[in-house]
């Protein structure tokens, strides 16, 4: 088990100010098996009211409206969560199994569905295929898929944005997180695999001592559905742990963009993001 304190702090610079703006943040952690909030709460600057609900995903969602002018919305969550994943295998079912039971519900259905993000190209689905031959079941063909995917895609910062598609990430090779498990999704979809879209953070220095602040990022990782949901980070090639915190799930990153709304005024001239997470336990 680990506790890990959050602070991400974002938002958006005007050149002029903006006279008005209407956002959601999907930025605080929820309770669930494996972590157990401790403290979340979110500072809104110019002030504001927040109003609160869990979205179609089961993400906790923060809604507010800014109607002053402003030259600056800056948005900090400060989190304490208790980590503490159960030791899981992969989940073992037969092709046979997993075809059954996604065409007899309805919940594996956007699951399964390629987005405009995740829509994979046509070498990576044969790809994807070929793992798949060679494999008897869908949980040891989805860890293949992903360590294929890690072996053909580096890792780079400032290449790829929030627009990129996994078909362009693939062909170029190159991308985040982000990129890394839209990527995955499209090549898991591709071969009847449902999985969904996380986001969350990732204490990233395994050996971090009680206390020390690290400087992170918002992390994205996947969960395939092979009889039961697993979640995986195939940036890294980890087992989600004790240094993985879920914040929001989604059929690709649109779901779950962390703050996102519409404003009335001049245009945006920056967008900044700092995270900082401290391990206390």
């Amino acid at each position: 088990m680990s506790r890990l304190r959050i602070v991400h702090r974002t938002g958006f610079s005007y050149e002029l100010p903006a006279t008005a703006s209407y956002n959601e943040a999907r930025m605080l952690p929820v309770s669930n098996n494996e972590q157990f909030v401790l403290q979340a709460n979110l500072q809104i600057h110019p002030t504001a009211a927040q109003h609160g609900y869990v979205d179609y995903w089961g993400t906790q969602v923060s809604t507010f409206e800014v109607l002053t002018p402003h030259t600056e919305l800056s948005v900090t969550a400060t989190s304490v969560v208790e980590v503490r994943p159960a030791l899981r295998e992969v989940p073992d079912m037969s092709w046979e199994e997993l075809e059954k039971a996604r065409t007899s519900s309805t919940k594996f259905v956007e699951f399964t569905e390629q987005t405009r993000l995740t829509t994979p190209p046509e070498g990576l689905a044969e790809l994807a295929q070929g793992i798949v031959a060679q494999h008897k079941n869908p949980g040891e063909a989805a860890l293949a898929i992903a360590a294929a995917i890690y072996d053909n895609i580096e890792y780079t910062k400032g290449v790829t944005g929030v627009q990129t598609t996994a078909t362009h990430a693939w062909e170029n090779k190159k991308g985040v997180c982000q990129d890394i498990a839209h990527v995955t999704l499209g090549a898991l979809r591709a071969v009847g695999i449902p999985a969904r879209y996380v986001s969350g953070y990732l204490q990233s220095k395994p050996d971090a001592a009680i206390g020390e602040t690290i400087v992170g990022e918002s992390h994205a990782w996947v969960e395939w559905f092979t009889g039961d949901w697993f979640g995986y980070d195939p940036t890294n090639m980890l087992n989600i742990g004790e240094r993985h915190v879920l914040i929001a799930r989604g059929r690709d990153y649109k779901d779950v963009s962390p703050l996102r709304g519409v404003y009335a005024g001049a245009s945006a001239s920056g967008v900044f993001v700092k995270v900082e997470i401290t391990k206390e336990a």
